[in-house]
C-alpha cells in the first residue's frame, strides 16, 4: 500500500509529465499553423530546440544508464574476487 508521500510524488510526476507533453505537442504540432507574428510564439523556444533538447536528453539518459551498468558490473566483479 502506498503512503501519502508516495502518492503525492507520483501525482507530481504525472502532472509534470502531462504539462511537458502538452507543451511539446503544442510547440511541435500546433505552433507551425499559427502566424509567426501572433503573441503565443513568445511563450515557446525557437524550433531548433525541439530537436536539440530531446537528443541531448536521450544522450544523457544513455550515458547515465551506461555508467550505472558499468559501476554495477565493476562492484559485482570486485565482490566475486573477494569471495574466491
Amino acid at each position: 500500500m502506498a503512503t501519502a508521500t508516495d502518492q503525492l510524488v507520483g501525482f507530481g510526476l504525472v502532472a509534470f509529465s502531462l504539462v511537458l507533453f502538452v507543451y511539446y505537442t503544442l510547440w511541435i504540432i500546433v505552433l507551425p499553423f499559427i502566424d509567426s507574428n501572433h503573441g503565443i510564439h513568445q511563450y515557446f523556444l525557437p524550433r531548433e530546440y525541439a530537436v536539440i533538447i530531446p537528443v541531448v536528453a536521450g544522450l544523457l539518459l544513455v550515458l547515465f544508464i551506461g555508467v550505472f551498468i558499468m559501476i554495477t558490473m565493476w562492484k559485482s566483479r570486485k565482490a566475486a574476487k573477494k569471495s574466491d
